[in-house]
């Protein structure tokens, strides 16, 4: 019971932190990796911290995909 208010807790820190951060996508994966670890055997909080790394790895992605189609969208020479 300990370790799933510990990993409700740190996923509420980091829902806080994210405003201030602005790390786009990290709040979504800490807190399915934070499930995942806690499930997974007791590790929420080295789950959440990998979640928030790999939801704001795909975040990024995801951005430049969007800005690469939007370049790719406007008429040559403008």
């Amino acid at each position: 019971m300990k370790r799933a208010f510990t990993t409700v807790a740190l996923a509420a820190v980091m829902a806080l932190a994210n405003t201030a951060v602005h790390a786009e996508g990290c709040t979504k994966g800490a807190v399915v990796g934070g499930v995942a670890g806690h499930v997974a055997g007791d590790h929420g909080v080295a789950g959440a911290a990998a979640g928030c790394a790999i939801g704001h790895h795909e975040a990024k992605k995801k951005d430049k995909a969007a800005s690469a189609a939007a370049a790719a969208s406007q008429p040559a020479g403008k």
